[in-house]
């Protein structure tokens, strides 16, 4: 069934410890490697095509494919800008319109740029007098991006836009200088698993020069790096770290000897998460406070380093603070509560100021990790996207002191005659573990259902309660989907990251076990109805089940997957992931237990592995490919069971947030697909 994988008498070695590495060989890029890849797609493709409900699941799959994260349009200038997918297109437009959804007018078609593969908008960003567009632009999947500029009367593009590139949009593109004769980026290099993050300065006038951003006191560590301009315009503060970010230096912009840094906060083990308010960086911090709580750092503080010099404005509670965002006067303060959103809004000393009457149980837009969440936002009101775990999502606005949301933008799509219910779980050490089901109304749980269960569980992510976009096709076919809440992630704030991290990483699996058990224990589906699947780390977790449980599980989905730990560390950006999540490389020890949740090498010859489709893309630069194929590869050659094992890397796409969107239903119908035709399950 599988094309013929040679085997090789590789070693790999990290600290001194070594593995077998029979399939090193696929980490490479020549024709051998291209000829297996193709000849283990053309299966994979085969196999879901040949269920005769393949078709009807692709229209169910488009029908429920939205943005994978809502994205607020953006106001400069008395004018509005957003990106917006037309019908029948595969890519966004940027329009510039009069209101938040007017019907407006192009001013950048990635079709006009080329018409048979248009380019990916990675990010807008409009210059504070709206009479400048930056926009990111990727062509290749891979998220690498360069910079368009328009001018946005006249819809014409400047010549000589800035470079480098950017190596993806997890800094928000453009931060605009106040009078909109430039702005700052972040920059890399042309590796694709390059962890290099330098700051530029990008000038219109008098000519356009682009030069690096130094005298900064950045951090030693490798991380991301970025600067923002304050809300008034006054200030650039430069902030580093992705998980974790910190106020590191601040300049004047009408310093007329230039940027002129000086350090700020350079020496705090926790997150400082925040905005430039008048003289005081306000910020969410988890720093005492592992739920969160709202501090004030003045700018003149003598040691700003020192926590017992911050003014605090929002004590710690039940509920975990994610972000602010000042609103006038005010800030609104996004939460969770067990693990659903709510937004709080107080004043400057903290007083209670009301709530946000929000349109359901769900959950806030968030970008994935704490510093991408640093926009300047909206002056004069709290603009926002929402979504529940059966409709997806709506932009709203809450202006201060009004009683109701203005709806700017319904939803455009929901799951007919769903239900949400909320369970919890008891993991091994004794932790309650949430998770959510969603089902049709008439699908009653007296008989085990085929179920999907979802989740991530890592890098202080909240996997928070919102639409599940294709996998709605799952539920609307009469499947039940499972919304899991491991720790690693953030949903109970900085406890829970801790939690599942680290030495303590193996917990997120257990928490998955448990909730698994859970299912089949209460009767909603059983272990020969039962998938699992997860992107980035949640494809690392969906591959660890398999490996440590695979009985557990009738069909196992890696999506875009780091499923070799070891391997990964021979590259730079590999190496930043795992220091960050999983183990110390240098440390025999620490690489002796992560080996016990690195799914290449738990696999073991003569198991019965349950069906297994490995699904990832070819310019990845978070995830390579060659994770999947050398983890299909063993899997194939290990497995003592029937089930299919099955490989699928798609051409010019990556790690997701830049796939086209035609691209993108057809690879979520054919893992899908996959999944029901293991499952038994077929659209209605």
């Amino acid at each position: 069934m599988y094309p013929t994988t040679r085997v090789t008498d590789d070693v790999d070695e990290l600290a001194g410890v070594t593995f077998p590495d029979p399939y090193r060989w696929l980490e490479g890029d020549g024709d051998d490697v291209r000829r297996w890849q193709d000849a283990q797609g053309e299966v994979a493709a085969s196999y879901v095509r040949d269920w005769p409900h393949f078709d009807r699941l692709r229209e169910s799959v488009a029908r429920f494919t939205v943005p994978r994260i809502g994205f607020s349009p953006r106001t400069a200038g008395g004018r509005w800008f957003r990106a917006a997918v037309a019908e029948g297109a595969s890519q966004a437009r940027v329009i510039v319109a009069d209101e938040p959804f007017g019907e407006g007018r192009v001013l950048f078609d990635p079709a006009a740029e080329n018409p048979d593969r248009p380019p990916y908008v990675s990010w807008i960003s409009p210059s504070p007098d709206g009479s400048m567009l930056a926009v990111g632009v990727c062509d290749d999947g891979s998220e690498r991006n360069t910079i368009r500029l328009i001018d946005t009367e006249t819809g014409a593009r400047l010549r000589e836009p800035p470079r480098p590139p950017l190596k993806d949009n997890w800094t928000a593109g453009a931060h605009w200088l106040p009078d909109s004769t430039g702005f700052f980026f972040t920059g890399t290099d042309d590796s694709p698993t390059s962890v290099a993050h330098d700051v530029w300065l990008h000038r219109r006038v008098p000519e356009p020069t682009t030069t690096l951003v130094d005298g900064v006191s950045w951090l030693p560590e490798q991380d991301y790096r970025t600067v923002v301009v304050s809300r008034d315009g006054a200030y650039a503060v430069a902030l580093q770290r992705l998980l974790n970010p910190v106020p590191v230096a601040v300049a004047r912009l009408d310093d007329p000897a230039g940027l002129q840094w000086r350090p700020f906060v350079t020496g705090v083990d926790g997150t400082l998460a925040g905005h430039l308010v008048g003289e005081e960086w306000i910020a969410v911090t988890d720093v005492g406070a592992p739920r969160g709580r709202v501090v004030a750092i003045a700018l003149d503080a003598k040691d700003p380093d020192d926590p017992a010099s911050w003014r605090e404005i929002v004590p710690e509670s039940d509920t975990v603070i994610r972000t602010l965002t000042p609103v006038g006067d005010l800030l609104y303060l996004s939460e969770l509560s067990d693990t659903y959103a709510k937004v709080r809004v107080v004043d400057g000393a903290g007083a209670a100021c009301g709530q946000v009457p929000l349109p359901g149980r769900g959950a806030l837009a968030e970008q994935p990790f704490p510093l991408m969440n640093l926009m300047n936002g909206h002056a004069e009101a709290y603009l926002f996207e929402f979504s529940t775990l059966v409709g997806s999502w709506g932009t709203y606005r809450h202006r201060p002191g009004e009683p109701e949301l203005e709806v700017l933008r319904e939803p455009e799509v929901v799951i007919e005659n769903a239900v949400v219910e909320d369970g919890w779980a008891t993991s091994e050490d004794g932790t309650r573990i949430p998770y959510h089901v969603v089902r049709l109304r008439d699908i009653s749980l007296n008989r085990p259902r085929p179920a999907l269960m979802y989740a991530y569980g890592g890098f202080n992510v909240s996997w928070t309660p919102q639409f599940p976009g294709p996998i709605a096709a799952f539920v609307a076919a009469g499947g039940v989907y499972v919304h899991c809440h491991l720790r690693g992630g953030a949903e109970f704030g900085r406890a829970w990251w801790e939690g599942g991290r680290l030495a303590n990483k193996q917990n997120g699996y257990a928490d998955l076990y448990a909730i698994a058990h859970d299912l089949i224990a209460t009767g909603v589906t059983s272990s020969n109805l039962l998938a699992v699947t997860g992107g980035s780390n949640g494809g690392l977790m969906s591959g660890v089940a398999l490996t440590q449980r695979p009985r557990l599980w009738a069909a196992v989905v890696p999506r875009v997957p780091l499923l070799d730990l070891v391997g990964a560390c021979r590259d730079v950006y590999g190496r930043y992931v795992v220091e960050l999540e999983f183990a110390d490389p240098a440390d025999p020890g620490e690489v002796e237990r992560m080996a016990e949740f690195s799914p290449y090498h738990l696999v073991k010859d003569g198991v019965e592995y349950p069906a297994v489709f490995i699904d990832a893309g070819d310019t990845d630069p978070r995830c390579p490919p060659w994770h999947a194929r050398k983890f299909g590869a063993r899997l194939q050659a290990a497995t003592a069971g029937e089930a299919p094992i099955l490989v699928r890397v798609w051409s010019d796409v990556g790690h997701g947030w830049a796939t086209d969107r035609e691209v993108a239903i057809t690879q979520n119908t054919e893992w899908l697909a996959f999944t029901m035709k293991t499952l038994g399950l077929a659209p209605r």
